[in-house]
Parts: C-alpha cells; structure tokens; sequence
C-alpha cells in the first residue's frame, strides 16, 4: 500500500519557464549584487550574459555526467564567475544570494493551478508528503515554498545542494526516503523529466512514478534513448491526486 508520495518542485509543482529576456534579467541581478557588495564588475551586461552562460554550460557539462551537486561557493567560483575576473574570494562569500538571485531571476516562476488543493486532497488520504529537488541553491526551494504557503504540508525537502546528489542518481532519492521513514516500494514520484524524475525513481525502485509535463520535459529529454517509461503521464496536477486515490483505494480492496 503506498504511503508516500514524493515530488519534484521546478517544472511540476511550479511552472517555470527560461527565455533570453530572463537571462538578460538575471546577469543585471547577479551584477546589482557584485555592486551592492562593492566588488568592481567590468563587463557590460551582455559581457556578463556571457561569462554566466559559458559557466551554467561548464557546470552542467560536469554535473549531469557525475550526477554530483557542488555546493554554491565552488559553483559561483569555479564555474559561473570563474572568467570574470572578479575576486573569487568574495564571490565565495555571497555564493547562495547569488544562487537565489538565479533561480529567481533565471526562471519565470508560478504555482500550478490547483496545488494546494491537491496536496490536502493527499494529506487527508494520510499520505506522507515530500520533495526531491535539483536545485544550486540552498535556501531557494524553501523561499517558494513559504512564498506559495504550501511548506506546511511536507514533512522533507531534500535538496541536492545539500545532499551532494543529483537526480537521476538513487542516493537523492534513498536519502528522502530514510529521512521520511518510507519504503520505496510503498512511494509515488511525481516529476516532469524522464531522464531525471521517471529514471531516477525507477533506478531507486519506487512502487510507482507519475510525469507531468512542463518546458523542460522536451528539454532535458530530447536525446533520452531506451528510457523507462512513467507508469502514469498527466498534464494536470491535480490529476495526482485521483491517481494516488486509486492506488489507495486499489490495494485497500486486494
């Protein structure tokens, strides 16, 4: 019988979506940042545009083959500001507000419709509730959560600038699981990538997993070959719930 149900939070329990307008948004809030902190930025914004993009690609070259997250000091250092040539010392020292900048102004980002509805439908169930997230930020995931007012229905957030494991790999999932004291034969996954979310979770043996669609479904799967397959695919949230009711219901009548 499943007792868990865990999610994804970029792209399924928000909306979020990327264009050159936000990056443009982004490098000006990484450089109002360097300023308000009086570390001298030479480049023009569309300088910084680049020396950001050229990192997020060194980076994300490193971390999807290794499946490894690097805290944010090693990331704004080593990567995203590494060209810069800005003291890297001090740009160790504002690390994370420079991630939360990111996240935040690096994506257009907005509550599905219908979330909280569908997280009380699930709590009332008794289902255990937490998130699995790839985030470069610490403290982020945890801002929108409070911001949407939905952080009170989760019992865990587990983050892989925390854990140091990124989805697909299994750890991330297994460390969720032991903190929540849940089974992965008894838990749902609910994510919109297969080749993090659907892979992932299936790699760590959970009961069942659910793909819900989003910009980056395509994005990140575009070159996925011989994938498992979401045991469920919606394009509505709130669909979660029904599915989850139906497991509920079905092994209470086995």
């Amino acid at each position: 019988m499943i007792d868990t149900v865990l999610f994804d939070m970029g792209g399924t329990l928000e909306d979020i979506v990327s264009t050159p307008d936000t990056l443009q948004r982004a490098a000006q809030g990484i450089t109002r940042i360097l300023n308000h902190h009086n570390i001298p930025v030479q480049q023009s914004d569309t300088e910084m545009q680049m020396i950001l993009l050229e990192g997020l690609k060194r980076y994300g070259d490193m971390r999807d083959e290794s499946n490894i997250e690097l805290k944010p000091e090693r990331i704004w250092a080593d990567y995203m500001l590494s060209d810069s040539g800005i003291n890297l010392k001090e740009v160790e020292e504002i690390s994370e507000e420079m991630a939360c900048a990111w996240e935040n102004l690096y994506f257009e980002r907005s509550l599905r419709p219908g979330v909280a509805d569908m997280l009380e439908g699930l709590s009332s169930l008794g289902l255990k509730l937490g998130i699995v997230s790839n985030t470069a930020s610490l403290y982020h995931v945890f801002e929108q959560l409070d911001k949407y007012g939905i952080r009170k229905y989760f019992s865990d957030v587990t983050l892989s600038s925390v854990v140091g494991y990124r989805k697909p790999h299994p750890n991330i999932f297994h460390i969720a699981l032991r903190q929540m004291r849940s089974r992965a034969d008894s838990s749902v996954y609910v994510g919109d990538t297969v080749s993090r979310d659907i892979l992932g979770s299936s790699r760590a043996n959970f009961s069942h997993n659910i793909l819900i669609h989003s910009q980056l479904t395509k994005q990140k799967d575009e070159e996925l070959i011989d994938a498992p397959k979401p045991d469920f695919a919606v394009e509505d949230i709130t669909q979660v719930l029904q599915i989850c009711q139906s497991l509920v219901n079905e092994k209470k009548e086995v």
